[in-house]
């Protein structure tokens, strides 16, 4: 696996790892790494490489041929033959399913037999595609474009490089980097699919090329979820505001904060909606109690005083058990 990043190391997951954990190891890092929050020093490439591996091992397509081409690898290192050392061509971890090479002269644009062998078992006949005479469309291709939560509720044009092939004078394929201006509808959600025409593979014998597909996704934010076209964020409120009712401010997504009003008697779980603030949706708090703690006398006290306010309250009373409150002080 050393001539492939090991995506299952940056996530800290074993290869055996379900959907289910590499998701969870990966909103794990993202919470630690996420440039707006991270102090680390390494936080922008560390979450670059997290980023990339989740890319590759949350999709399930992608992830059997990441490990189909690990284990090729492995093979061909443990026989002694070409497989040791071997590179993948540029961009097939950027959400490329395979590399075609440009047609010509026998031998020419054509992939080491190596590197033939590889990927005809991977993936068909499709990587010998383009070597085909005659006038062939460009094919389609597929990646992800990730943005922040900010820029997906306001939209707007985004820088993107883009890891491709090209023609070159004769007629060869060669990777190149492009750097093209994406344009983002405001609102867009995850899953989202944005068309840029004639931005895929080059077509062969003056056939047009192909188009791009950019898939959004959007980065893990430190205070909102999203969910569809809303988005949630938890409200910590005290004991006080959730049983007499208050108005509280909230930061709203995108900037600035507002009001909102917490009813009296409100309790853990509850939504309370700011109608429009999501990604065409709502914006749902979820009310979360949190206690203060009863670090000085005064707050003791205080507890105290509403033990004995409250002491036939058992909040325990539908589990069929009785609370068992220590006596208050006199």
């Amino acid at each position: 696996m050393d001539a492939l990043k090991n995506h299952y190391d940056t996530l800290g997951v074993a290869r055996d790892a379900s959907a289910d954990e590499i998701r969870k190891a990966y909103r794990r890092l993202a919470r630690k790494y996420h440039p707006d929050v991270s102090k680390e020093a390494d936080a922008q490439s560390r979450m670059r490489d997290i980023n990339e591996a989740h890319e590759v091992l949350g999709d399930a397509a992608r992830r059997a041929e990441y490990d189909a081409l690990a284990e090729r690898i492995r093979q061909g290192r443990a026989t002694g033959g070409t497989g040791a050392g071997f590179a993948p061509p540029p961009g097939w971890d950027d959400g490329f399913s395979f590399f075609r090479q440009g047609s010509g002269d026998a031998g020419a644009g054509t992939m080491p037999p190596d590197l033939e062998d590889i990927f005809s078992g991977l993936f068909g006949d499709a990587a010998a595609a383009g070597r085909r005479p005659g006038r062939q469309a460009g094919e389609d291709r597929h990646s992800a474009i990730e943005i922040p939560l900010e820029f997906a509720l306001s939209g707007g044009e985004r820088e993107l490089q883009l890891r491709t092939v090209e023609r070159d004078a004769r007629g060869l394929a060669q990777p190149v980097t492009r750097t093209l201006q994406v344009r983002v509808p405001p609102s867009v959600r995850p899953g989202q699919q944005i068309r840029l025409a004639g931005q895929g593979l080059p077509g062969i014998g003056g056939a047009p090329a192909g188009d791009l597909y950019l898939e959004v996704r959007i980065a893990p934010h430190p205070l909102y979820r999203v969910e569809g076209r809303d988005l949630a964020m938890d409200l910590p409120v005290t004991p006080s505001e959730a049983a007499l009712g208050a108005e509280v401010e909230v930061p709203l997504p995108g900037g600035g904060t507002g009001q909102v009003r917490v009813p009296p008697g409100a309790r853990t779980g509850m939504k309370l909606r700011l109608k429009g603030r999501g990604l065409g949706g709502d914006l749902y708090l979820v009310l979360a109690i949190a206690a203060p703690p009863a670090d000085s006398p005064a707050a003791r006290a205080a507890y105290e005083q509403l033990a004995r306010a409250t002491a036939g309250f058992d909040p325990r009373k539908d589990l069929g058990v009785h609370s068992r409150q220590a006596a208050p002080s006199a």
